[in-house]
């Protein structure tokens, strides 16, 4: 994880600021983050964690479903999410609510 990226609590409320748009790339076929001047393609991780962002759930309601739809240890999933939200923070297409 880089040292300067945000420590996120299970308590945290993360959402897509005012201009990112989570879409389905037809096209490309998968899933893009798109914002102001940037496209990131996603993976299919990464479109799981994002479809769950929806400003009003927090970090840890995220993983428990996360956790249960794909019956994977709780721990891990955590600290993967933790990951990728705060990378995605630091590159200003994420903010905690």
């Amino acid at each position: 994880m880089n040292p300067s990226a945000p420590a996120l609590a299970e308590e945290a409320i993360v959402r897509l600021p005012r201009g990112v748009r989570l879409r389905e790339d037809k096209a490309r076929g998968g899933w893009v983050l798109l914002a102001p001047e940037r496209v990131f393609q996603l993976d299919p991780v990464a479109r799981e964690v994002l479809a769950r962002v929806d400003g009003e759930r927090d970090i840890g309601a995220i993983v428990d479903d996360l956790a249960v739809a794909f019956a994977a240890p709780r721990e891990r999933i955590l600290g993967d999410v933790r990951a990728m939200l705060a990378d995605l923070i630091l590159k200003q297409v994420l903010e905690v609510a």
